[in-house]
């Protein structure tokens, strides 16, 4: 398969991706909207900040929860117990799944993956307003069971899909796939002999490293939450609350290219040769990709950031009410807002950065991983001190970007001695720069004016301030960005139609 082929197909993936993520996430928003209109904020952070701590270690440190952490007062939390013991349920239901992921993943399932994930998400979300909405008494019980159908569905999707094509005369058609029946999936003794593989088992020990230490990086804040009480469950609730609200931008944009462009990478670049050794031909696109992936992360990112400072309360009142726009809310989704540009860039930069490094960088790279896990941990707990909840994010900004200066560093080794460099697109124009400085600046004015306390007819009359203020930086993004204006209108653009689409 040639290089324009797999960007053809990764572009292809991650457009139809966020298509149909935005169209499902928009249901799930309203949903969750309506669900934090009956809870509290003590009842939200167990559930969203402690509870998923639970579900990761519920294979070794379950008991941790129920023996030697702070147990919620259960006249506001009840049933405390029993939904950590579902949700570490739930997350071994989740694992059986795991195989078939990875599959559709690998081979660019592009409707499977979507479509199973979004419909789970929106069944959780529809039994959870339900039995919010009907039996409220039910307290953990509700968002436990909830989970626990989640990934049911989720699995059965999945298995049910795969149990179909693998059984069909269409299955024979697909010679890239690995498997021919259900039962290849499961663990088995080889040709050999050998119950396991030891080369992929010390790659699988390699990236299992990665994937712990960046679960730290990523989920270090709800550590320190739990286990050194900095925040009380009401304020872990609007943090966690925010923190949500900030990633779905994240989750709908940046995760879809991320996941879909790392596959090309992967496929296009070869892990142990250098630049120069490869062919230059799919040096030379995957350079032109990284380049138009940084300009479209950095742009998106600067718009979050840019026009989200003024919009933080009236999005936060609108979504959850006086609960979330006042006090500690604003400001937190203020800083998430700068913190959602840091996410952008690295997203890209790391997608790059894993699909081309060897095996021996990994581990180097998980070695700075473990400094970074370590000093991530220590930072959040003094900066929540100092500064309240701000600081998890402040925390979060420092980390993201050591992460991404040891990500440009690779880059900039990787491309030293070709004469491509894809880091050009973190460059803007002067012009485009002064265009955001320019919108940040009408649009904090009219906060203050208008919102967010003088009715509706202000807020309407500050958002179309908004609207015009976005509407003239992404025109001026338009003329001056040329050069990704044609990426996306050839790679993100209509689907082609003699394209098979998995």
């Amino acid at each position: 398969m040639g290089s324009q082929e797999v960007l053809g197909q990764a572009a292809r993936l991650a457009s139809f991706g966020l298509i149909l993520q935005v169209l499902f996430r928009l249901i799930t928003f309203v949903l969750n909207a309506f669900i934090l209109r009956f809870l509290s904020k003590e009842i939200v952070g167990v559930v969203n900040v402690r509870v998923p701590l639970g579900v990761f270690w519920s294979l070794f440190l379950g008991w941790v929860w129920l023996q030697l952490l702070e147990v919620p007062d259960p006249h506001v939390v009840p049933h405390y117990a029993t939904g950590v013991v579902l949700f570490g349920l739930s997350a071994v239901v989740e694992l059986l799944g795991e195989p078939f992921w990875v599959l559709a993943q690998a081979h660019m399932f592009v409707k499977l993956k979507v479509i199973a994930e979004s419909l789970s998400v929106i069944l959780k979300s529809i039994l959870t307003a339900f039995l919010v909405l009907w039996l409220p008494h039910w307290g953990l019980y509700i968002f436990s069971l909830a989970q626990l159908f989640y990934t049911t569905v989720l699995v059965l999707c999945y298995v049910t899909y795969f149990t179909k094509l693998l059984g069909s005369p269409e299955s024979t058609k697909l010679q890239t796939l690995p498997v021919s029946r259900i039962t290849d999936l499961l663990p088995n003794i080889t040709r050999s002999g050998a119950f396991i593989n030891w080369k992929e088992a010390k790659l699988t020990w390699s990236f299992f490293k990665q994937s712990f230490l960046k679960q730290i990086l990523t989920e270090g804040e709800r550590y320190v939450m739990t286990f050194l009480n900095v925040l009380n469950f009401g304020d872990q609730g609007v943090y966690d609350i925010v923190n949500n609200l900030g990633s779905l931008v994240a989750r709908l944009i940046f995760q879809p290219i991320e996941e879909s462009f790392y596959i090309f990478f992967a496929k296009v670049l070869e892990r142990e040769k250098d630049a120069t050794l490869q062919k230059q031909e799919d040096v030379a696109v995957a350079a032109a990709v990284l380049e138009s992936l940084l300009k479209l992360a950095l742009l998106a990112g600067l718009t979050i950031t840019v026009f989200g400072f003024a919009y933080s309360q009236l999005a936060l009142d609108i979504y959850g009410g006086a609960m979330l726009s006042s006090g500690s809310g604003p400001v937190l989704l203020r800083s998430y807002c700068f913190y959602v540009l840091l996410l952008a860039i690295n997203g890209v930069t790391e997608c790059f950065t894993f699909a081309a490094m060897s095996k021996e960088e990994v581990d180097r790279y998980n070695f700075v991983m473990l400094a970074l896990s370590s000093s991530f941990l220590v930072l959040s707990y003094l900066l929540t001190r100092w500064c309240g909840s701000v600081g998890f994010i402040l925390a979060n900004c420092f980390n993201m970007g050591i992460r991404i200066t040891q990500s440009l560093c690779f880059i900039h080794r990787y491309y030293r001695r070709s004469p491509h460099r894809p880091l050009a697109g973190l460059r803007l124009s002067p012009v485009l720069l002064g265009a955001f400085a320019l919108g940040g600046g009408v649009t904090a004015v009219s906060e203050v004016f208008l919102c967010c306390e003088q009715g509706w007819p202000a807020r309407l009359a500050h958002i179309a301030v908004g609207a015009f203020c976005l509407g003239a930086t992404l025109g001026t993004a338009f003329l001056t960005e040329t050069k990704l204006i044609r990426f996306l209108r050839t790679q993100l653009g209509v689907p082609r139609c003699t394209d098979k689409m998995t």
